[in-house]
């Protein structure tokens, strides 16, 4: 096989026929055409090698029985230059015969890429047109040239040339081979501000998304010159200054000049800062009747005197368009009006609330799900295909969307309808895995080691059903157990799930027992309003509970009491459960913005051995400064009493500390009996804890994954009946646990306390304890890993601390 490599640029001998163009043929077909003209009797296509003749025949736009004149002959030249399949076409007509002689196009074999080191072959792939088995046209790949020159432009690498070069092979296929030369990397000299007095050029720097190259910028895909990469540059400076008051801030100028050496840009923005300006009157305009003007104007989350801000209005746009549409106007137009006085450094804002053109939601497209089903992601709508359209329902919709937690991105934007009066949504999603394999370690200050190993698909077969199955193992805890969660239990909006359980606890490293559980849950939840769900469960657990014969027998001189020793075997737990949950945050994934409450309250009784009542509480607020500082407050607080005469048991009362409250240990704070040396904990009836905690940027790429928070934890545990804190009949004293026997000195006898009497030994301070520290979060190749580092502020000395925790999950 004979292979030859032309260069695109150098086609005009061997293969000029392959770019033949119009201009090189049409002048003598214009006086062949002037001289000839009649029926056509027949049509003969010559040159053709893969193309059939009908097919030929099939593009004219003349057919035989057809007069013909030169006029037609040029629009059937039009006709086949069109199709792309021909380098040249020549028409004749010559005593009735009309005839085609063509040369077609190549088919392209392969499509190679040389010398490409920057970018991967891929990302060039999908940036050109050319595919192998389409038609080659010179069109079509000076057009690619083009595009993978701007791509390389977009990387920093301005002075890439790219050159096309083909190998000819049999039965009219070609090799076409993009020769790249990538060149250096137009990196950035210095990033410079004139004009600016309000912020430093190093303030300024922080704003721009443009980087000046550095060494240790290795990772960074910003550090290079690329043109739209300013104008965003532009954008953000202007964000910047008018969400600080400067009204009339613009930029004048983005330039970038190569340096003499040519080794990089310097790049200098101009800017114009003008005054600062304050808030100044606020109104709120309407023609809808049905909507008062003064509540309007006390939704506006914006006061007066305050700096001025671009970000507060779109969030007063916000609120009054949601706040419209609650009221039931769906087609609702909200337009801010401003009046700036400079001489007073204010800006009138009038935001004029009118009702919009109206609009129906056509259909709803979902593009992206490439695991998902549809009806899974349709269900969470709050809008349906004929419904008015209603941004406020559109946003929650998205919202709804993204609290599934089976997407990285969900993005819902309007395309045009059918009519003028009709738009159609587009869903487009981007998955996520929702498989997760999760292990987590944690060392505590006793030097142990807990492994916790689960399996989650929060996504089975793309229907929405969540399983879980996970495995402890570890020095406190060996677990198995199963769950199963419906979300649209008989298409309604209603979930139902069950759980099996089984469960082991050996709190003898910090507490006096073991415990041995298995169970089963049947738990349901419902809405009950747009923000809130409430939650109906049912819950039968048999425990046994442990404890080491050693520690509960006088003879042994041990000093555990029996009011504790006495809850030794087993026990039916029957309970009844039910909660609420009010849910106002923005993002229920990530939120920077309201609030949650969280109310739920178990009673056990209804049958069984155990009798008690549980409360729980917990609420988190949140408050988002920049998209790096992100305020949060997160409380809990809980209340567990016996009834018809029982006291809580020791495994029906709270245990804090690990993850519950960092700085401490699992079960690290609370009610012990310091009377034995290790401090044995005995859990607290009652509990109230508050995390406050303040994510900070950590001044790395994005692309690392590594975000950082400071935490403070704050709280108390406490409350035993008082059964636990006195000595019961048969008790030993804790002080003084034996005595000389008077028939024997040699030998000892338990000393017996006064039943009644306080036990000092039983610690029970409800006191307050208190932690801070950071807490790193890395997106590692592996999965998500987490590290607490914590400092102690306040504890009793009997609890346990914890300084360091670590814990990680991998997905698929």
């Amino acid at each position: 096989m004979l292979r030859t490599r032309v260069p695109c640029a150098a086609l005009a001998t061997g293969v000029a026929l392959l770019f033949g163009t119009t201009a090189l043929v049409a002048p003598g077909i214009a006086n062949a055409q002037q001289e000839q003209g009649g029926v056509i009797q027949r049509i003969l296509v010559q040159g053709n090698e893969r193309i059939e003749q009908s097919t030929v025949v099939s593009y004219l736009p003349v057919q035989p029985g057809e007069a013909v004149d030169s006029a037609k002959i040029d629009l059937a030249l039009k006709a086949l230059f069109r199709t792309d399949l021909f380098a040249d076409v020549q028409i004749d007509f010559q005593n009735g015969d009309l005839i085609v002689t063509v040369v077609e196009n190549p088919i392209i074999n392969r499509v190679i890429f040389e010398g490409n080191k920057g970018l991967k072959e891929d990302k060039l792939r999908d940036e050109v047109t050319v595919r192998p088995r389409g038609i080659f046209t010179r069109a079509k790949a000076q057009g690619d040239v083009q595009r993978i020159v701007e791509l390389y432009r977009r990387s920093g690498r301005i002075s890439a040339t790219v050159t096309p070069q083909i190998i000819e092979l049999p039965q009219k296929r070609v090799d076409l081979i993009f020769k790249i030369d990538e060149g250096p990397k137009s990196g950035i000299l210095s990033v410079n501000f004139l004009g600016n007095k309000a912020f430093s050029d190093n303030d300024l720097r922080d704003v721009v998304v443009t980087e000046e190259s550095r060494w240790y910028k290795f990772f960074s895909n910003n550090a290079n010159y690329d043109p739209d990469r300013l104008e965003y540059d532009k954008e953000q400076l202007r964000k910047h200054y008018r969400n600080r008051g400067y009204y009339d801030f613009r930029v004048s100028s983005a330039v970038a000049e190569l340096a003499p050496d040519k080794n990089g840009f310097v790049i200098t923005y101009t800017v114009d800062e003008g005054p600062r300006y304050r808030f100044g009157k606020l109104n709120v305009e309407t023609t809808l009747q049905k909507l008062d003007k003064d509540v309007l104007t006390a939704l506006v989350p914006i006061r007066s005197g305050s700096t001025y801000q671009d970000e507060a209005i779109e969030q007063a746009t916000d609120a009054l368009t949601f706040a419209a549409g609650a009221a039931g106007f769906a087609f609702v137009d909200v337009r801010p009006r401003y009046t700036p006085d400079r001489e007073k450094g204010v800006v009138d804002v009038t935001f004029q609330v009118n009702e919009g053109p109206r609009v129906y939601v056509d259909r709803i497209d979902i593009v992206g799900n490439t695991q998902t089903l549809d009806y899974v992601i349709r269900r969470e709508m709050s809008v349906v295909e004929g419904d008015a359209y209603n941004r406020a329902l559109v946003d929650r919709s998205k919202r709804q969307i993204r609290a599934l937690g089976y997407f990285k991105d969900v993005n819902i934007t309007e395309v045009p309808g059918s009519a003028p009066d009709r738009t159609a949504l587009q869903v487009k999603v981007e998955e996520q895995p929702t498989g997760e394999l999760s292990f987590s370690a944690g060392y505590s200050s006793v030097d142990q080691l807990v492994l916790d190993l689960g399996v989650t698909q929060r996504n089975f077969r793309g229907r929405g059903q969540d399983v879980r199955a996970r495995i402890s193992v570890g020095s406190l805890r060996q677990q198995l157990d199963f769950s199963f969660t419906e979300p649209r239990f008989l298409n309604r909006d209603l979930a139902a799930g069950v759980d099996l359980f089984a469960y082991r606890l050996d709190y003898s490293d910090f507490s006096a027992y073991k415990t041995a559980t298995v169970g089963f849950s049947l738990r349901t939840s419902f809405p009950l309003s747009i923000d809130s769900r409430g939650s109906v469960r049912y819950t039968l657990r048999q425990e046994d509970i442990d404890i080491d014969d050693f520690y509960c027998d006088p003879t042994q001189g041990q000093v555990l009491s029996t009011a504790l020793c006495g809850q030794v075997g087993k026990r039916l737990t029957s309970l009844v459960g039910y909660g609420a949950r009010l849910d106002r945050r923005n993002d229920y994934l990530n939120p920077t913005r309201g609030y949650y409450i969280d109310f739920n309250q178990d009673v056990a009784g209804l049958g069984g051995d155990v009798n008690y009542v549980r409360t729980d509480i917990e609420a988190g607020w949140f408050h988002g400064f920049t998209k790096d500082f992100i305020f949060s407050i997160v409380g809990s607080a809980g209340y567990v009493v016996g009834w018809a005469g029982d006291d809580v048991r020791i495994n029906d009362r709270y245990y804090k500390g690990g993850l519950t409250f960092r700085g401490f240990e699992t079960a690290g704070i609370g009610p012990r009996d310091i009377s034995l040396q290790r401090a044995d904990a005995l859990g607290g009836k009652t509990y109230a804890i508050t995390t406050v905690e303040l994510t900070v940027p950590t001044f790395l790429p994005e692309q690392y994954g590594i975000k950082a928070a400071l935490f403070s934890d704050i709280g108390t545990l406490g409350m035993l009946d008082k059964r636990d804190k006195t000595y019961q009949p048969g008790d030993v004293d804790c002080l003084n646990p034996t005595l000389p026997s008077p028939t024997d000195p040699t030998q000892t006898i338990p000393n017996l306390a006064t039943p009644g009497t306080r036990n000092v030994c039983i610690r029970d301070d409800l006191s307050l304890r208190a932690s801070a520290g950071l807490s790193v979060f890395w997106k590692s190749p592996m999965g998500p890993i987490r590290f607490d580092f914590s400092r102690i502020l306040a504890k009793e000395d009997y609890d346990r601390k914890e300084l360091f925790r670590f814990s990680t999950s991998t997905r698929f």
